[in-house]
């Protein structure tokens, strides 16, 4: 069976090649990741992880190696049809929720339907499905206000609302707690464990946060800009 997601031999390096000025973030790495499977990646800042998901989310592309969602090659696609398959098949969930202050929650969650230029009917179903979607995050009472009358946490659910409206098959989640309390941080890590068995949804989440990793059923660290075994535990 096809993966999913396919990383094979991916390296990322920045600055001038053979100047001895050359950053290797990440080097000759492999993953791959099956239909409504996920994965938690720790590690300290600067590791390399955001680089990665970048590099998974078509928004980079590596120096070397290959990059398949889909079977497809990101790094060979023209940028419309990338641009297609970030909106249709993956989505973001950032540290920051990047919600526009001039909309309201509804308006922000349908913003990725917006490409997509349905029908009227298409059109309902979207609003119906971040409405219901809005319910089961516990923000049915929240869809009219601005994210200036949100709590963190609020907003960041408001945000996972927003990446799932499209049903992606790939959700990709940078830090998403970072920003959080406590409580905030644990509730929203509850929540994607739970949207991944629930939507079917696979899901990479990226952390420093061991006790966020643990929620999800597979956790690899990054370490010199590669993936480790499963199943660690410190690093």
């Amino acid at each position: 069976m096809t993966a999913l997601l396919e990383l094979e031999g991916v390296t990322k390096t920045y600055g001038p090649v053979g100047t001895g000025a050359e950053v290797r973030v990440l080097d000759g790495l492999d993953l791959a990741l099956q239909a409504g499977e996920a994965l938690a990646i720790v590690g300290p800042s600067g590791c390399g992880k955001s680089t990665l998901l970048n590099l998974v989310g078509g928004l980079d592309r590596p120096t070397a190696g290959t990059v398949r969602v889909d079977g497809e090659d990101l790094a060979r696609l023209s940028e419309p049809a990338l641009a297609a398959i970030r909106n249709r098949r993956i989505g973001f969930v950032f540290q920051q929720h990047h919600l526009l202050p001039q909309c309201t929650l509804l308006e922000n969650v349908l913003i990725p339907t917006l490409p997509l230029r349905g029908s009227a009917s298409d059109r309902r179903a979207a609003a119906g499905r971040a409405a219901a979607l809005l319910e089961r995050v516990g923000l049915a009472d929240r869809q009219d206000h601005r994210p200036g009358q949100l709590s963190g946490g609020e907003a960041q659910r408001a945000a996972v609302v927003r990446a799932l409206i499209n049903r992606p098959a790939l959700l990709l989640a940078d830090e998403p707690t970072g920003s959080l309390d406590g409580d905030s941080a644990e509730a929203l890590g509850d929540l994607l464990a739970d949207l991944n068995r629930s939507e079917g949804v696979a899901l990479i989440l990226v952390t420093h946060s061991l006790d966020l990793a643990r929620r999800i059923a597979r956790v690899r660290r990054l370490d010199h800009g590669r993936l480790g075994p499963p199943g660690v535990e410190r690093w």
